[in-house]
């Protein structure tokens, strides 16, 4: 069921009151537990001791440190983007948790294979016999069983806390120091001030001074029509207009923020993250129109929505995040450059 509110764990995670604080000690003791086998692991892996594959074509990673949201999937379809404009030919390699994450790849990149598999390594392989040269992985910086030629970390700017509190005290995964085994870092980042972005890097920096960092804005496409891409309006078009926001990602805060700096009232409707829309979720959605001008999602929600939702409702809308670079871009050109080269090196083992 929607949820207007904050939610329990968000209010756990990035609360700073009284109840975060008591909340986040309860679970301190499970987050010791957590730590430890995180730990233990990466001892494994670093000693050799846990086995590593080779990929059957060369491999890019894109990950984060933290749970959802921090806009990795964007990023995974953009370096996609890079790779192709250098003439290879990338497959996305994604573990499939949600239904929306494919469809997005698939909408973002048409022309790029999309492999769904928890096992990485199958993965790779059915991408290169699909005809793919290179495979970028989303949301595999933890996945340390399949080789890579880089490591690419997303760290969200929106939501950053300072205080690392691992799982399920937090939503880190790692402690920050795993940022240490980064090729290049992306600070993101949607509504938040240069402040913040800057106290972001400012941290990375003394914890990681040896690995690159770059910095992205995600800026809002024009309004497009789930039902019919090819029909899209200004977004400037909601200024002073009440829109009816409907989420189902891990971060709804912060594309509501940026809604409301375009100068929206927004009334959200906030589902679980890869939540499976229900005939029945779609029609109570549609029917609390009273004093609504727009009904918005993200293209993450668009994919799910969009073939359920009724011609007699009121159009739904979505809008994407385009990678904009706003310091750094030279790290990823370089980045992908080697990469490029490297993989012109590496005999083809497709077929």
């Amino acid at each position: 069921m929607a949820d207007e509110d904050e939610g329990f764990v968000d209010r756990v995670w990035y609360g700073d009151g009284p109840f975060a604080s008591i909340a986040r000690g309860v679970l301190s003791p499970a987050e010791r537990v957590f730590r430890g086998v995180v730990g233990a692991r990466d001892i494994l892996y670093d000693a050799g001791w846990l086995p590593t594959h080779e990929p059957s074509i060369p491999a890019i990673s894109v990950g984060n440190l933290t749970v959802g949201g921090s806009g990795k999937t964007p990023i995974a379809a953009w370096v996609a983007q890079g790779l192709a404009a250098r003439g290879l030919k990338p497959a996305i390699v994604l573990r499939g948790y949600g239904v929306d994450e494919p469809l997005v790849h698939r909408r973002l990149n048409p022309r790029v294979p999309v492999i769904t598999n928890a096992d990485r390594v199958v993965a790779v392989a059915e991408a290169s016999r699909s005809g793919a040269d290179i495979a970028v992985l989303d949301d595999a910086f933890q996945h340390r069983r399949l080789r890579r030629l880089a490591d690419i970390v997303v760290v969200s700017a929106d939501q950053w806390t300072p205080d690392v509190h691992l799982l399920p005290a937090g939503p880190w995964r790692e402690p920050l120091k795993a940022v240490r085994r980064a090729t290049l870092v992306v600070v993101t980042r949607k509504a938040v001030d240069d402040k913040v972005v800057e106290s972001v890097h400012q941290r990375l920096s003394e914890t990681a001074p040896a690995i690159p960092r770059l910095s992205v804005r995600f800026e809002l496409g024009d309004l497009t029509d789930a039902h019919d891409a090819s029909v899209t309006r200004p977004l400037g078009l909601l200024a002073g207009t009440t829109v009816r926001a409907v989420l189902s990602i891990a971060n709804p805060r912060a594309f509501i923020r940026q809604l409301e700096q375009l100068g929206a009232r927004v009334r959200p409707m906030i589902y679980p993250d890869h939540h499976n829309f229900s005939e029945q979720d779609v029609a109570t959605i549609a029917s609390e129109h009273d004093g609504i001008d727009w009904f918005v999602c993200t293209l993450k929600d668009a994919v799910k929505l969009g073939p359920r939702w009724s011609r007699l409702a009121p159009p739904l809308w979505y809008v994407s995040q385009h990678v904009m670079v706003e310091r750094g871009v030279g790290g990823i050109e370089r980045l992908l450059d080697d990469v490029a080269r490297a993989r012109q090196k590496t005999p083809s083992t497709a077929g």
